[in-house]
């Protein structure tokens, strides 16, 4: 690969598309680096041709991640009204190869570029653990993807494992898939496990209390991200109704943690991704996420041996998405 030209990276998401430039001869750290509200665009060409002439820099390969199934290098993206080719990108942007993969295996491919600071331990786990990887991040969806570890080297790839039945553990979560059947009909993991899963929690818990909302968390609900403004309140001790809707969040994702977890045998490692679980760390660690993914009956002894932590580093998607690149460009 020609080191001195760098890679064009993007980490596609359902609110946000970032876009770098990667020149991996000077390390991993971005060139240049933009973030475009997706929805403000037509499609991700649009986008990266902006990008490109902001930054006046010749590419000659692509790497995107997508949130969104990929097959034969198409994807329709799930939480965009966006169709991708790899040909079309390629063409579109003048590069010689695009490679289009989806946003949770990019981030797969970044966990052995990540740093130890970029990565906070929920659960150390055994000591020098090894074996396979899962990788779980809320956001605008919920991505899943594992990493198949064959002795050697891990092989990431990806799943929709966060479009599989929500599966209800208690009494309270029964009344919550009711409450998310009305609204949704079929209820998947993503529809209780995102960002707008969080306000669809909120909802439940106003809706079984009985008590309205407060006008101010109204507002900033309706002025901007709902589930930034439930999970800001319920931090700051602003509203007990957000910090309860907060906890079951918590304890979902765990829950749904815990089984890609057993799905995967991911004895290598849990990694915690996407926007939101670096904002809400202290409710992680507070309202019970690790014990709902350890919740597992007979499997609770070998859940206690896997690490779990949550990535910090907001440009992991991208990261992977330039590794992949590196890995394949002499294919």
């Amino acid at each position: 690969m020609d080191g001195e030209r760098p890679l064009l990276v993007a980490d596609i998401g359902g609110t946000n598309t970032r876009l770098a430039l990667v020149a991996l001869a000077r390390g991993r750290a971005p060139v240049a680096e933009r973030s475009y509200p997706s929805r403000a665009f037509a499609s991700f060409e649009d986008i990266a041709v902006a990008f490109l002439a902001e930054t006046s820099t010749p590419v000659r390969l692509a790497c995107l991640g997508v949130a969104g199934p990929v097959l034969d290098g198409r994807c329709t993206a799930t939480n965009l009204p966006w169709t991708l080719d790899e040909g079309t990108v390629a063409s579109r942007l003048g590069v010689e190869r695009a490679w289009l993969i989806n946003d949770l295996e990019a981030t797969a491919w970044s966990i052995p570029w990540l740093e130890p600071c970029e990565a906070e331990t929920i659960q150390a786990g055994a000591p020098a653990a090894t074996g396979n990887l899962a990788v779980i991040a809320a956001g605008t969806g919920l991505g899943e993807a594992g990493a198949y570890w064959d002795g050697v080297r891990h092989h990431p790839f990806a799943t929709e494992g966060g479009h599989a039945d929500f599966a209800p553990r208690d009494e309270e979560q029964e009344a919550l898939l009711r409450f998310a059947r009305r609204k949704y009909g079929r209820v998947s993991w993503e529809r209780v496990v995102s960002g707008p899963g969080l306000d669809t929690i909120h909802g439940f818990v106003l809706a079984e209390v009985g008590s309205p909302e407060p006008d101010w968390l109204a507002a900033a609900r309706a002025g901007g991200d709902p589930a930034a403004a439930i999970s800001t309140a319920a931090l700051e001790g602003r509203s007990p109704l957000a910090a309860r809707a907060l906890s079951l969040f918590v304890r979902l994702y765990g829950s749904e943690a815990g089984n890609l977890a057993l799905t995967l045998k991911a004895s290598g490692g849990v990694f915690v991704a996407g926007g939101i679980a670096p904002q809400i760390m202290p409710a992680l660690r507070a309202y019970g996420f690790l014990e709902a993914f350890l919740d597992k009956g007979r499997m609770r002894a070998l859940l206690q041996a896997f690490p779990v932590r949550v990535v910090l580093d907001p440009r992991a998607g991208l990261l992977g998405a330039a590794r992949y690149a590196a890995l394949h460009a002499s294919e």
